[in-house]
């Protein structure tokens, strides 16, 4: 892999990881675009990018997560309950991804899912934006500091939903937040805050189990320079995303996946070919729970 092809797979992750799209299918078009091939190398190097991504965040959100540190030590009481929230919304992930991990590596990744997930996702995103301006809720809603441990499970379990290639993470966790009652703001920074053990249990186990091959492989210098820029990219596309979010719905999101559907549609067409288990975990899936 060249310095170049690592800059551009880090500037995709970064920009799609944490936005409610999908980062597996847009990884598996800009591999069949420039040409790569597949190897555990490759699986492994598409998932510790995210390092990049999670630095971001952890940038970002550094005081909540000081607030749960604090939390652990006895000093923080809201920081404790927001830590104890996230380790219950990861549980339902790491305990459904360890009995299906087999079975959604074997059948489901591949083009033609991720296609379907991007289309069926856009029409869920639209229908739920419909649906809850004819409610008049808007914007409104639960601040964080208000999410108990029962809607934080319920949160979990539709990240479970994500485990499909396609679905996206970050989408099924801010549209569970929104269910169980929190305001867009809180339901986005709590798949944010999320996002940090889930995406983090994944990056540390290939990071272990596939650090030696990606050094072979694939060199330090393009992983540097890969998980460099998914995080600037991710940091640019968080802060830009909340600052959206806090005066639109996430209507744009649902037409840019009905969007990206039909290009991935296209490309099936003009020959795309993704076998299964392309890609080891771009959704919450066991020990590599994941985007």
């Amino acid at each position: 892999m060249s310095i170049l092809e690592s800059l551009i797979m880090g500037l995709v992750e970064g920009l799609t990881e944490y936005l409610p799209v999908s980062s597996t299918g847009h990884l598996i078009i800009t591999q069949y675009l420039l040409g790569m091939e597949d190897s555990d190398a490759m699986k492994a190097f598409e998932i510790c990018i995210q390092g990049g991504a999670i630095l971001a965040v952890l940038g970002l959100y550094f005081q909540r997560v000081a607030a749960m540190v604090r939390g652990v030590l006895g000093k923080d009481a809201a920081g404790f309950r927001m830590l104890v929230n996230t380790v219950v919304a990861f549980l339902p992930a790491a305990v459904i991804g360890l009995l299906c991990n087999d079975y959604i590596k074997d059948y489901l990744f591949n083009a033609p899912t991720v296609m379907i997930s991007w289309a069926v996702g856009g029409i869920v995103i639209l229908l739920y934006v419909q649906a809850r301006n004819k409610s008049g809720k808007g914007f409104g809603g639960a601040p964080l500091e208000q999410l108990t441990w029962k809607g934080a499970l319920g949160v979990g379990f539709m990240q479970c939903i994500a485990m499909c290639p396609g679905v996206s993470r970050s989408l099924m966790t801010m549209l569970g937040g929104l269910c169980v009652g929190l305001s867009v703001a809180a339901a986005v920074e709590f798949s944010f805050i999320l996002g940090l053990i889930t995406l983090g249990a994944a990056t540390c186990h290939d990071a272990v189990k596939y650090g030696s091959h990606m050094v072979e492989d694939i060199g330090w210098s393009p992983m540097i320079a890969g998980t460099v820029m998914a995080w600037a990219s991710a940091w640019v596309a968080v802060k830009w995303m909340v600052g959206y979010l806090n005066k639109h719905s996430l209507a744009i999101f649902g037409w840019y996946r009905l969007a990206a559907a039909a290009v991935m549609l296209l490309l099936i067409l003009n020959g795309l070919e993704v076998k299964a288990d392309t890609k080891p975990a771009e959704e919450p899936q066991a020990a590599e729970v994941q985007e």
